[in-house]
């Protein structure tokens, strides 16, 4: 029997914490105060399952009876529902107004029907089946030591089938040793940034504009970020030599956002520029995407000691797997491995088998094939409802990706802009930050059908001209 003023769980059913203290009086009564006050205060939420009476009043140490009399009474008061032959649930609409869970969502705002979030993926074509499939076969056929506390670096069978797909599809070379498997690219700058300043560097150099919670990241790990202008062939690489830094977070196959691959004479100065002591993170976020031209290989396979290899599934497959790879230099792997371990231990070995499997089976080279096309196909239909609705707005950057760089006739408000986007349910993401003027807008295509397409970018001429007037 518990101890009194100690809180237990309920076993045999749904697991639920109810505090009893037995000097304190009526153990009826602080059953149903607990479990009254769980409801009010949401920790208890419409439509959750309660233990039966006899799981909740074995694990508290009363009578059955007490618990039985207990459910009757918040039965009667309207916190409670009885489903015959299912159990006692939380009657919907019972939580206070006022309670976390539901001041929480009373202050979420409404999904947007036409987002044109850029880098989205199609998460209605995630590949399930074959994920299934692979899913079953990793759990039929892996041994069982694959389940023990993972390699810090990754699972050996997703660092064998990555760097086989690395050298093949991007020419990088990938050697499985170097290889650190990370919960998304936002971990593997993370991991960087503080192994940087580990090691004493100051700052690192950041293309700009570029993605703003890359920003942050490597801010958070200790280091000055120094943005470096691009212009129409990607990265002013002497604008990089004059920052000082000896870091630098690039996309050199299709810029973050404005679209374009840095140029075959800039690619050529910032290796010249690293192999006198620079390091680039060459952040390959969407590169198996392009539609009108072969990609060109990734930097790193030039200099495999002086380039740190950054990607993802989260433009190929979903972002929420959160599985990422970077491919390092030799004199990085440890240091970074360390501070892997000591943010997580690694990542779940199971999705892990799951993508090595993928890889391996070529399910993953058939599902970009149909990616490819689709996303080009939604690609076209954005160039078309851009045409036929703004007809003075033109794209910039390569056709490839997941999204396109709109250039307006002239600059606008970034914020208001949004804000009128915002009003007629459609999200847009101005080059630019909060008051700022802007005359670039990138709209991701990949996550929208076709005719949701066109109805988008007919609300945005609407916007615009709101904006503009």
């Amino acid at each position: 029997m518990p101890d009194a003023g100690t809180t237990v769980a309920a076993a045999g059913g749904p697991e639920l914490l109810v505090e009893l203290r037995r000097e304190d009086g009526s153990l009826r009564a602080q059953v149903e105060d607990g479990l009254r006050d769980a409801v009010r205060r949401g920790r208890l939420a419409g439509g959750d399952r309660l233990p039966s009476s006899r799981a909740l009043a074995r694990d508290l140490g009363v009578s059955r009876r007490l618990v039985v009399d207990a459910y009757e009474q918040l039965l009667a008061e309207g916190y409670l529902a009885a489903r015959r032959g299912a159990g006692t649930f939380v009657a919907e609409g019972t939580a206070d107004a006022g309670a976390p869970a539901a001041g929480a969502a009373a202050q979420r705002p409404a999904a947007l029907a036409f987002d044109f979030f850029p880098g989205a993926p199609d998460l209605a074509s995630f590949p399930r089946a074959a994920w299934l499939r692979a899913t079953r076969d990793v759990l039929r056929e892996a041994p069982d030591r694959a389940w023990r506390y993972p390699d810090v670096r990754g699972a050996a069978p997703l660092r064998r089938a990555l760097a086989a797909h690395l050298r093949r599809v991007r020419g990088v070379a990938a050697d499985p040793e170097r290889l650190v498997v990370v919960g998304g690219a936002t971990q593997g700058l993370a991991l960087l940034g503080r192994t940087l300043a580990e090691a004493g560097e100051r700052a690192i150099a950041v293309e700009d504009p570029s993605l703003p919670p890359h920003r942050l990241v490597l801010a958070a790990a200790g280091l000055e970020v120094l943005p470096v202008a691009v212009d129409g062939d990607g990265l002013r690489v002497d604008a990089l030599q004059r920052s000082g830094a000896r870091a630098v977070v690039v996309t050199p196959a299709h810029q973050f956002p404005l679209g374009m691959a840095l140029a075959p004479p800039r690619r050529a100065a910032l290796l010249g520029w690293a192999r006198a002591g620079g390091l680039v993170i060459e952040d390959d976020y969407d590169a198996e995407f392009r539609y009108d031209r072969a990609p060109l290989g990734a930097l790193q396979g030039l200099a495999p000691e002086r380039v740190a290899y950054l990607g993802s599934a989260s433009k190929t497959l979903a972002p929420a797997l959160r599985l990422g790879w970077l491919v390092l230099p030799a004199g990085l792997v440890e240091p970074v491995a360390r501070h892997k371990a000591l943010d997580d231990a690694g990542e779940p070995v199971l999705e892990q088998l799951v993508l090595a499997r993928l890889l391996d089976s070529a399910a993953y080279d058939r599902h970009l094939r149909i990616a490819r096309r689709r996303n080009r196909s939604r690609r076209d239909a954005l160039a078309a409802a851009l045409a036929a609705h703004l007809p003075g707005v033109r794209l910039e950057g390569l056709a490839a990706g997941l999204h396109v760089v709109a250039r307006l006739e002239r600059p606008l408000p970034a914020a208001a802009l949004a804000a009128a986007a915002a009003e007629r349910s459609v999200g847009v993401y101005p080059v630019a930050l909060g008051d700022a003027l802007s005359d670039r807008v990138a709209l991701g295509y990949a996550s929208l059908s076709e005719p949701a397409i066109d109805e988008g970018i007919r609300r945005l001429a609407g916007a615009l001209a709101a904006t503009a007037g």
